[in-house]
């Protein structure tokens, strides 16, 4: 079974960085797609971003494109989020999720079968 957790979260001003790992153990997730996701206070959880096994596909929600940066390293089982240019609307929690089905790529939480129990980032203005 496989068991994310992720950490690198914390509170920052507006305009500030922050890298997010998420570190896989109890399995390997070299032939999963990773996402990133998030929910924000009083909101629904929404996807942030994506990457392939191998990470030649990458995606990110229109909100964060251009600020952060997807990536990973199947011999350390981790996967990165470098967040830039923070703004306080990127406040919530963020969730590490590795995609069920091997080989297969996909935004939609539901086909996401592994979760972390998220890392809180808050950006004050």
């Amino acid at each position: 079974q496989v068991q994310l957790v992720e950490s690198g979260g914390g509170l920052v001003q507006v305009g500030g960085s922050l890298r997010l790992t998420c570190v896989a153990s109890g399995g390997t997730i070299k032939n999963n797609a990773m996402g990133w996701f998030r929910r924000a206070p009083g909101k629904e959880r929404e996807f942030v971003s994506y990457i392939s096994w191998s990470s030649r596909d990458i995606d990110y929600a229109d909100f964060v494109k251009g600020r952060f940066t997807i990536s990973r390293d199947n011999t350390k089982n981790t996967v990165y989020l470098q967040m830039s240019n923070l703004k306080p609307e990127d406040t919530g929690v963020y969730y590490c999720a590795a995609v069920q089905r091997s080989w297969f790529l996909t935004i939609r939480s539901q086909e996401y079968g592994y979760w972390g129990r998220g890392t809180q980032v808050t950006v004050s203005s």
